[in-house]
């Protein structure tokens, strides 16, 4: 694994690059607004392989990760039931045999084998173990690398952005819970392979940062909805007054995380709405 971004390997849509002895990324050539430079699928192990998200539904995508696979792909896991993570699973299947195993069939998702937490996947050099990581999603989770330290997150923890945290599905409480629990397996994880961006090398500093942004984040909403009085305010409104330093193009996407941390506070005692799963509801301070 790189260990200074001067040594990280270029992401280059479909070219297998290696990250450590057991580990290659191909990035999915989907950049966008929510993929940064697009999803990354990591094939893991050499004898058995696994690959941990699939990406879309793209075929040129998914003849590179069964080229790559060499006739050796024999389970296929997903993170979570995200358009950019999980509809390449059918595909990949019908290229290789082999097994697709996630939390739960949702999205279109169809599971030969379901995980729960705790669950280990084992090939003839690897063991990786299964963390529920709710929040971004209700059926996210993370997969641990167990010998070689390695934690693929998903849309967990990403490298170059925050994560968007949509209700209802996405939890901002259970998000921050799921941080912290990874913070407890900090002395099993040496690195982060995301599914978005580079390898992150330095796992506890960007777990605080992702909490801290969090807790700081939420202070402002709290601070915002204060100030509009008893009137209150919507999650447009909130996202214009916190967001200053945001591009507006983003602010219809910061209106989730926001609508996210107000759900929060309400199960707080400190915010109330006639509808919380209205996105358009307006919200008092309690």
């Amino acid at each position: 694994m790189s260990t200074a971004a001067a040594d990280r390997p270029d992401l280059v849509p479909g070219v297998p690059v290696a990250i450590d002895k057991l580990v290659r990324r191909i990035l999915c050539d989907n950049p966008g607004m929510m993929t940064g430079p697009g999803t990354n699928t990591y094939l893991v192990g050499i004898d058995e392989i696994a690959v941990i998200d699939p990406g879309p539904a793209d075929d040129a995508h998914l003849d590179a990760v069964a080229a790559a696979g060499g006739g050796r792909i024999r389970w296929i896991l997903c993170t979570h039931t995200h358009g950019d993570h999980s509809p390449g699973a059918a595909g990949l299947k019908e290229r290789t045999g082999a097994e697709v195993l996630a939390f739960a069939d949702r999205d279109g998702l169809v599971c030969d084998r379901h995980l729960a937490d705790g669950d280990v996947v084992e090939g003839t050099e690897f063991a990786l173990r299964t963390i529920h990581t709710p929040g971004h999603a209700a059926n996210h989770v993370c997969f641990l690398l167990e010998r070689e330290r390695l934690l693929f997150t998903g849309d967990h923890v990403m490298d170059g952005s925050t994560v968007v945290i949509t209700p209802t599905d996405g939890d901002m409480a259970d998000y921050l819970a799921a941080i912290e629990r990874l913070e407890a397996w900090r002395p099993a994880i040496a690195a982060i392979a995301p599914a978005h961006g580079h390898v992150i090398d330095d796992p506890a500093a960007k777990l605080a940062e992702y909490r801290t942004h969090r807790l700081a984040r939420e202070a402002q909403v709290a601070e915002a909805l204060a100030a509009a009085g008893p009137q209150g305010a919507g999650t447009a409104a909130l996202v214009e007054a916190i967001y200053t330093e945001v591009p507006e193009v983003l602010h219809p996407v910061a209106r989730f995380s926001v609508w996210a941390h107000l759900r929060k506070l309400a199960d707080e005692g400190r915010a109330s709405a006639e509808d919380r799963d209205d996105p358009d509801a307006t919200w008092h301070p309690a």
